[in-house]
């Protein structure tokens, strides 16, 4: 029988995924930093989470290995950490990793002193040195020496990185508030637009929705076409791209070339709500069903896949299965000829080929395997085979299914059935965003369901919020982004439903999360209630793949003001805006949801010009 380690007590999908490992794996708290001091050893931290393609990879090369495994246990105190249960770790030892030098991302590898201080940080790590990157074998080998002959040098960069710490989540004040960084940022975005395919960046392309969100609310205010242009574009682009599951619906994480074809294909419940939302804003500014039908098609799959049986939403399902990335989604020529030989123009319009219609993306060689993806909408393709639209979508709507019914057969990617509030927040407002455009009240009671379990389930006897709810058990105090998201989504059911019982909760939870988490010195909200586990305090302004608390909060307080007339929320609204209005105008395009909030309440404040 497979030895375990104390990972096996947790319930964190991500970290039962490693109770098995032979490394020692303690949980993130006191008992291992004792350990540590007890032991007179550094600690390694590791900070992943369950649907991570790399942590796969880096679980089977170096965790899973004995001799790795051996050295790991024999030189630290091994930590894991699931960022998605514990943002604030991951936020303080990521802003440590860039202060080092490194670029960012998951898996996470943190070196810490058991003060808790960090001393190296790094991301992936082979198991042995290649291309000028260290192995976890010689690394392992230079801190025990390190740390046996020369531990002064140790200690002396931990104080330096942590006395660094705090300055990466300081924030520029700004006295005047105007429209000059949205002015700013809507010309950055024209600049980096990709008019061919959509999109902001070369590549990695990432959904970035607030982007979209911030482009739409400039066309409905003041008429942007160009901004309105860029939005629909990228909409589209990724619709008919590879990042798309034409089969079974939603959104894969990211794609990895300017194409949108070939993604990395974990699907994020965060990614489903925020493209949902952009994709009902575009529609309903343009009235194009293409983004309803994108809209709709989102929905179906949280519905089908991401849902239980109590009304709240799943985290995310894995990009692999049987080993591989992508195995579940892809299909060969042979595969894909068996179901569609009778209509064979769908080879074309799914651009099925032979040889693949991708490079691995290791060796650069074709892959033998076609990423479904229609290039154009279908209406395009109706015009280039003569045939009418509805014939073709009668077509496709048979068709697809009968790839679906095939797939379910396969191996089907893991799925990490944690329930996180500030994820179901925002699921929460795509949903209720949708009920009245699309007179969906399917949609309005998926959001009620969702609300009602995380107001009962996620939360405790005085009425604050856990972060995570698996297996029965709520747990782990809520961060400011559960607060900021949930109320985002109980205003956006408060507008759907007119329920005054959503926005009394509103109100209620924006009340503790400025008990809990404002900072009266420098004012924003804080991530976390206090630094007693962590070398810093974090707080994030940040607009990643998810906007931060902070600028949601701005959106929230200026939407209670409007909706309360209370002027007690606007002014809350202009002291946050003012608190990283320095921030936000040096770089806009990097607070774009921010923006959003910016926009509105500056038009909700600053009078109407009068017309003679």
């Amino acid at each position: 029988m497979t030895s375990t380690n104390q990972l096996i007590h947790e319930k964190s999908p991500y970290l039962l995924q490693h109770a098995r490992n032979p490394v020692n794996w303690q949980p993130w708290g006191d008992e291992a930093f004792a350990a540590a001091a007890a032991a007179d050893k550094p600690l390694f931290l590791s900070v992943g989470y369950a649907t991570c393609h790399w942590c796969h990879v880096m679980e089977r090369e170096s965790f899973e290995n004995p001799e790795v495994a051996a050295a790991l246990n024999d030189t630290f105190v091994c930590v894991k950490v699931d960022r998605e249960e514990r943002p604030d770790i991951d936020a303080v030892y990521m802003a440590a990793c860039h202060l080092m030098g490194g670029r960012g991302g998951w898996p996470l590898t943190v070196l810490l002193i058991p003060d808790r201080k960090p001393f190296f940080a790094a991301t992936y790590l082979p198991p042995d040195s290649r291309f000028g990157q260290i192995g976890v074998l010689d690394l392992c080998r230079q801190i025990k020496a390190l740390w046996v002959s020369e531990r002064s040098k140790i200690l002396n960069a931990a104080d330096e990185v942590a006395a660094r710490l705090a300055s990466s989540f300081a924030f520029q004040h700004s006295e005047v508030l105007d429209m000059q960084p949205i002015e700013t940022a809507c010309t950055e975005l024209c600049k980096r637009f990709d008019a061919d395919y959509g999109g902001f960046e070369p590549a990695p392309k990432f959904p970035s929705p607030h982007r979209l969100l911030f482009l739409l609310q400039r066309f409905e205010k003041n008429g942007d076409i160009a901004a309105l242009k860029m939005a629909e574009t990228t909409l589209s682009a990724m619709r008919c791209g590879g990042i798309w599951d034409h089969v079974g619906f939603g959104f894969h994480r990211y794609s990895t070339d300017a194409q949108w074809l070939l993604p990395h294909f974990e699907k994020m419940l965060y990614d489903q709500a925020l493209t949902a939302l952009a994709y009902m804003g575009a529609f309903q500014l343009t009235q194009n069903p293409l983004y309803a039908q994108a809209a709709e098609a989102v929905f179906a799959y949280v519905l089908r896949d991401m849902t239980s049986k109590s009304g709240a939403f799943f985290t995310a399902e894995d990009a692999d299965s049987e080993g591989r990335e992508g195995q579940f989604y892809v299909w060969t020529d042979d595969e894909f000829h068996d179901v569609v030989s009778d209509v064979p123009h769908w080879k074309s319009i799914l651009n099925v080929r032979p040889e693949g219609n991708f490079h691995d993306e290791a060796t650069g060689k074709p892959s033998l395997s076609n990423i479904l993806h229609t290039g154009k909408p279908l209406t395009w393709w109706a015009q280039r085979l003569n045939v009418s639209e509805s014939d073709l979508e009668a077509q496709w709507t048979e068709l697809r299914q009968k790839l679906f019914d095939i797939r379910s057969r396969r191996v089907h990617p893991f799925k990490d059935d944690k329930v996180l509030t500030d994820w179901n927040g925002l699921m929460i407002a795509a949903f209720s965003g949708a009920t009245g455009p699309l007179r969906r009240k399917d949609y309005e009671q998926a959001a009620e369901r969702a609300a009602n379990f995380v107001l009962s389930r996620l939360s405790d006897a005085t009425g604050c919020l856990y972060h995570r709810y698996r297996d029965g058990q709520a747990a782990i105090p809520g961060f400011a982004d559960d607060y900021a998201f949930v109320i985002y989504g109980l205003l956006a059911l408060y507008d759907a439903t007119h329920r005054s019982r959503w926005l009394e909760e509103a109100v209620r939870l924006q009340t503790l999360m400025d008990e809990k988490f404002l900072d009266g010195d420098s004012g924003g909200y804080f991530m976390t209630e206090d630094t007693r586990e962590l070398p810093a305090r974090p707080k994030e302004l940040y607009d990643g793949a998810m906007p931060s608390a902070n600028s949601v909060s701005l959106v929230n307080l200026n939407t209670l003001f409007l909706r309360t007339g209370g002027n007690r929320w606007r002014d809350k609204a202009m002291k946050l805006a003012h608190a990283f209005g320095g921030t936000v105008s040096a770089q806009p395009l990097a607070f774009t949801f921010f923006l959003t909030g910016l926009d509105a309440l500056l038009q909700a404040v600053i009078p109407a010009p009068k017309h003679l």
